[in-house]
């Protein structure tokens, strides 16, 4: 089956951590690059991060640089997102995305990617 599932999402503090994982299944994940996006209550969907097919080239909103690392383990076909410094506007419903070919022009494009998750909900608050 074709899927993709996230999961780490957790309510954590200002300033605190958290790790997403992504686990992909159903297709040949080495052959295409990966993204997380998110949404927050009210909001159309973001663009956060993506990485490379072989995890050499890696790309960040900026809302997210310096804080948020992406990397990916393919022999575990899994994608993950390292969340520091977490804030409160990092609220929403994280997702990861498989693009739609190997080569992808423009990461932050969302119709690049033909393949969700269901979501992981991340809650900053103290």
């Amino acid at each position: 089956q074709v899927q993709l599932v996230e999961s780490g999402g957790a309510l954590a503090q200002p300033g605190g951590s958290l790790r997403l994982s992504c686990v992909a299944s159903g297709f040949t994940f080495s052959n295409y690059a990966m993204s997380w996006a998110r949404q927050a209550p009210g909001k159309g969907l973001e663009w956060v991060s993506g990485i490379y097919s072989d995890g050499t080239d890696t790309y960040y909103a900026d809302s997210v640089k310096g804080r948020f690392t992406i990397s990916r383990d393919n022999a575990k076909t899994t994608v993950y997102l390292q969340m520091n410094s977490l804030k409160p506007e990092d609220t929403a419903l994280y997702f990861c995305a498989k693009s739609r070919g190997h080569w992808v022009v423009d990461y932050s494009d969302l119709s690049m990617y033909n393949l969700w998750g269901q979501g992981t909900q991340v809650t900053v608050s103290s």
